[in-house]
């Protein structure tokens, strides 16, 4: 016995060529929540034992850069690990960002490039940067580890758990759904932990990484 899988159409409305997906949404969603959620950081003094040593502006200009940082990552870092010989065959499909096609290293990558940037460009410290993103990402970890549920890809390996599925691209055998473990764990395990990392103290925490860059 296996659990049934959800057929949710990974496209949520499409308009002609154009077509809006519960991915892209996931990362719009992680985007906006984790930007309230750093809101909520910085303007909190009991956190850092004083005032944050960056401000809300800095924090508001700096969504513009990780947002670019992610999508263009991600993007590029999908086009290089996973199909580069059919991109490189058809370069006007790396525009088509409607199609899917995201990679977490490139996201990752682009991250650390737009915080290592920001922080130069802008003088604060890197690490405290770091930490205030450190503290929000697991919210698009979980957001993005759901919609890859959906669309039905990154499944696990064969088993015969109860809980096991089968997905509509994993052949016939039932497999772990790894998606809904990484949401639980990298999502809300990650999230929770390093909630109560902050509420400790750990953004007060003198450290050399901190000086202003």
């Amino acid at each position: 016995p296996v659990l049934p899988y959800p057929a949710i159409n990974p496209v949520l409305i499409s308009f002609g060529p154009l077509a809006v997906r519960w991915y892209a949404l996931a990362y719009i969603a992680g985007i906006l929540a984790g930007w309230f959620y750093a809101r909520l950081i910085v303007s909190s003094p009991t956190l850092w034992g004083g005032p944050a040593p960056l401000t809300m502006i800095d924090l508001d200009d700096f969504v513009i850069w990780i947002t670019l940082g992610i999508i263009l990552g991600g993007r590029i870092g999908y086009v290089l690990f996973y199909n580069f010989p059919h991109f490189l065959a058809h370069p006007v499909e790396i525009l088509k960002l409607w199609n899917g096609g995201m990679s977490f290293h490139g996201g990752f990558i682009g991250c650390m490039t737009a915080i290592i940037l920001f922080a130069l460009r802008r003088s604060v410290p890197m690490f405290s940067l770091a930490d205030v993103i450190a503290a929000v990402a697991p919210i698009g970890s979980f957001l993005g580890r759901i919609a890859n549920f959906i669309n039905g890809e990154l499944w696990g390996r064969p088993t015969d758990a109860p809980w096991a599925m089968v997905f509509p691209n994993g052949g016939p055998m039932p497999r772990h759904p790894s998606q809904l473990y990484e949401a639980a764990l990298e999502g809300i395990v990650v999230f929770l932990i390093l909630g109560v990392l902050l509420r400790a103290g750990a953004l007060k925490r003198p450290e050399i990484g901190r000086a202003h860059v």
